[in-house]
């Protein structure tokens, strides 16, 4: 089988760490180039895995089947919709953008072009999470759920982390960054949500109360900004089942669950986490965020 050649935008972390080393050691990808921002920044990326540094977006898209992105939510979205219009399959991250206007524009592209696209998840792509999340989904009758995200990347002590420079985490907060891996587990076992509730906490702390179309209730808390001592995340569902908590350490490194979102692009198989689940996402990210009255 052909080696679909896949083009990188991004060079941060999340591009070095998780989307750079997937890339370039899946058996079904050509690498075949990265764009960043910084064209410095751009040759160091492509050093790394072996691949040439593009110094225009468009010229790299042109040359590729597919693109992954690793960019802001706000410079994400009008570039996949522009590749997606291209013809070029999508491999994008959560939140798919910083506006519902934005992630409709992509939605849009992609449908109207046919392209496949697969929203990046972590824990809906991580294999024994995926697992637990979708046997909770498959018992049913739950009562109320909790998805909470306790993230120290702003919390004192944590300013030598590798995300604590991201200027868009720091303007958008939890609700942003860590609401979308909450929503990932609630929607697919709870199902839709119908009405939202948010009040906000120390820092940027976001506290969600959402109703489901299944009739259960669910909470989440939402930071960045958590004392790292005191950071973590914590899953339950109740219902007559009793009470389903995923297991710590239950998911593996990052780059494993990228390489499953790498073969879900790669074999066309259609999967829960698309341009149409990220939209819904950005949706509730955005009515909560009006809720609280804006950033």
């Amino acid at each position: 089988m052909t080696a679909l050649r896949v083009g990188l935008l991004g060079t941060g972390p999340w591009a070095r760490l998780a989307h750079g080393p997937a890339l370039a050691a899946h058996p079904g990808v050509e690498l075949a180039g990265v764009w960043g921002r910084r064209a410095e920044a751009a040759a160091e990326v492509a050093e790394l895995f072996g691949t040439r540094a593009y110094a225009d977006a468009d010229a790299l898209i042109a040359d590729v089947d597919a693109v992954a992105v690793a960019l802001p939510p706000a410079l994400q979205a009008p570039l996949a919709a522009r590749a997606a219009r291209a013809g070029r399959h999508l491999l994008l991250d959560k939140p798919l953008a910083a506006t519902v206007e934005g992630a409709r524009e992509v939605v849009d592209a992609v449908e109207r072009s046919g392209v496949r696209c697969v929203v990046f998840f972590t824990l809906r792509f991580d294999a024994a999470a995926a697992e637990w999340i979708g046997r909770q989904a498959a018992a049913g009758d739950w009562f109320t759920g909790r998805a909470d995200w306790y993230g120290a990347v702003f919390g004192a002590g944590a300013e030598d982390g590798p995300f604590a420079a991201s200027p868009w985490r720091r303007e958008k907060g939890g609700l942003w960054d860590v609401g979308p891996h909450a929503l990932s587990v609630l929607l697919p076992v709870l199902g839709d949500v119908t009405a939202i509730a948010a009040a906000r906490g120390p820092g940027d702390l976001v506290h969600l109360t959402l109703r489901h179309v299944s009739g259960a209730s669910s909470t989440a808390v939402l930071t960045l900004t958590a004392p790292p001592a005191g950071a973590g995340v914590a899953v339950e569902f109740r219902g007559t089942h009793g009470v389903a908590t995923i297991p710590d350490g239950l998911a593996g490194p990052a780059t494993d669950a990228y390489a499953r979102a790498v073969d879900v692009l790669v074999g066309g198989q259609p999967h829960g986490c698309d341009a149409r689940f990220g939209l819904r996402v950005t949706e509730i990210l955005a009515a909560a965020e009006e809720l609280l009255g804006g950033v």
